[in-house]
């Protein structure tokens, strides 16, 4: 058991209460990040590099047919493992968005493939459910079960809006706990039911759910209704029958006060660790415990806590997410201490032994993952996919540190727009793409086309745009059309044409007599001026 100080190179922004880590082909993937995404990494999720006490962020694709995936917090995140031949995947469900909205979709997240590279993409698809389908929430849980040769899934609990009847000006925003239904749904067919228990009498957001083979365990979570958080712990056990499903609830003694804990798990055995979370309000949880799951039950043990620093124990919140088997990501606010530069301090907290760290350090530093994830090339500005490099590419990559996130990048969330798309005209294949201009570095040069609502990207290539105007549309923030809209490639108001002031002379008038000049010597003059 350890506990290391993580220094966050260029990312301390990014992990807020809410984010979710994710685990998939051995990369462990943050999802749910501040704010919306935009130059670094469009597609929002990042892949997290832990390496000699630094914590880093790289950008992950997605592949061409993927779908828009929200940066959500506090969604109900559940871990596929590989059965009959498909491969591991997250089940991401409801969660709040960066504009405070309440998400109710249901996203199937997969590993699409590895570049020549080793760079990781990944595959997003929106599920649809019929039936009774489970409205917008989060602080939720959703969990796999087995039964009779059959899966499905289990989603139950979170906090939702109120119902638009009963919303005024003054609780638009507030939040209830939704009604304590359990919500039954396959993933082949898509068919979603809700089912009510007579034990499951009051509703309970950020708990813990744990499940094995036909029995999901829910344990403590924190009820609005009675602002509490009491050691409650349910076995709700499912038998998928041929006709309808049945389901059965148990109320056990031995349960744990606890909300917004972080579970790892370590091995494949049932075997969990819980850390963190709330008792009350005001105060933490600080003990650890170990949670067994066997044929007989649900067993708890208790854990040796890590040796916690004055600054995690005077914290009055903390919040992180599992990092690997028998790993954590822990992050405590440093309370607005202006000499701390970033907003948190983060910490890995492992629960292996010596001699495991050991040997996972060695595999982790000949892998040639590790070896080769500090040369991957970050993704572009206003870049919606990833194009590929050829192995000759690989000799003039780059260091490491510049593959991560750089803060300082973002740009105003209400000006930008998130997801960049090419007109339905474009003829550029992002999988067989060369650079046309010089101008291109890592992507095919894109500009914006003010037609329609917010306007759209084009490749200026599809566009048969010179590079001279292509420089020139890319300067100042001017507007212009595309071909498809208008027949002009650059349209602007007229500038006032700038004329030379003409230069009037007098015009000689034909009839105009002129006075009489007299040409006279100066003897003449001087004798005129006496004579008169």
């Amino acid at each position: 058991m350890s506990l290391q100080p993580l220094t966050p190179v260029n990312c301390a922004g990014l992990l807020q209460p809410g984010c979710s880590l994710l685990q998939l082909d051995g990369e462990v993937l943050l999802f749910g990040q501040k704010g919306w995404p935009k130059r670094s990494c469009p597609t929002g999720v990042f892949g997290v590099r832990f390496k000699k006490g630094e914590i880093k962020l790289r950008p992950i694709s997605f592949s061409n047919d993927s779908c828009y995936l929200p940066p959500l917090r506090c969604p109900a995140v559940c871990r596929l493992d590989p059965y009959d031949g498909l491969p591991e995947s997250y089940l991401i469900h409801g969660g709040r968005t960066p504009n405070n909205e309440i998400a109710s979709s249901l996203y199937l997240l997969t590993v699409d493939s590895r570049g020549c590279n080793r760079k990781l993409t990944l595959k997003c698809k929106e599920k649809e459910l019929v039936g009774d389908v489970p409205g917008a929430r989060y602080g939720h849980t959703m969990s796999m079960i087995q039964s009779r040769g059959k899966s499905a899934c289990i989603l139950f609990g979170g906090r939702s809006y109120m119902p638009a009847g009963e919303r005024t000006t003054e609780s638009w925003n507030s939040v209830v706990d939704c009604p304590p239904q359990v919500f039954l749904f396959d993933l082949e067919f898509g068919c979603s039911s809700a089912h009510t228990l007579p034990e499951l009498s009051d509703g309970q957001s950020f708990h813990l759910a744990l499940s094995r083979e036909d029995s999901v365990y829910f344990i403590g979570g924190h009820s609005l209704s009675s602002d509490s958080r009491p050691p409650r712990l349910f076995r709700l056990r499912v038998e998928l029958l041929q006709g309808s499903p049945l389901l059965s609830c148990e109320t056990l003694d031995t349960g744990l006060s606890i909300s917004s804990a972080i579970v790892t798990r370590t091995g494949p055995a049932h075997r969990f660790i819980v850390l963190g979370g709330y008792q009350s309000d005001s105060q933490k949880r600080m003990n650890c415990s170990t949670v067994v799951l066997d044929s007989k039950g649900i067993h708890f043990e208790t854990l040796d806590q890590p040796k916690w620093t004055p600054d995690i124990i005077h914290s009055r919140t903390w919040f992180g997410g599992s990092s690997g088997e028998s790993r954590i990501l822990l992050a405590v606010p440093t309370e607005g201490r202006q000499s701390q530069p970033d907003t948190h301090y983060f910490y890995h907290v492992s629960f292996q032994t010596e001699g495991e760290n050991q040997d996972e350090e060695g595999l982790q530093a000949c892998s040639q993952e590790s070896t080769d994830y500090d040369n991957s090339t970050p993704l572009e500005d206003s870049e919606e996919l990833y194009f590929g490099r050829e192995p000759h590419e690989l000799e003039d990559s780059s260091d490491g540190d510049e593959d991560t996130y750089n803060e300082e990048d973002e740009e105003d969330e209400s000006q930008t727009g998130y997801w960049i798309k090419c007109c339905l005209g474009c003829q550029v294949d992002p999988n067989t793409w060369e650079p046309y201009y010089s101008t291109e570095l890592h992507r095919p040069a894109m500009i914006f086309c003010s037609r329609g609502e917010g306007g759209h990207w084009v490749h200026a290539q599809c566009m048969e745009l010179s590079e001279t105007l292509l420089v020139k549309l890319s300067q100042g923030s001017k507007k212009y059309f595309c071909l498809d809209h208008g027949g002009l490639p650059y349209q602007e108001m007229t500038p006032p044409r700038q004329t030379m002031p003409l230069k009037r002379t007098p015009m000689k008038v034909k009839d105009r007599k002129t006075p009489l000049m007299i040409k006279m010597s100066p003897t003449k003059k001087r004798f005129f001026k006496r004579l008169f």
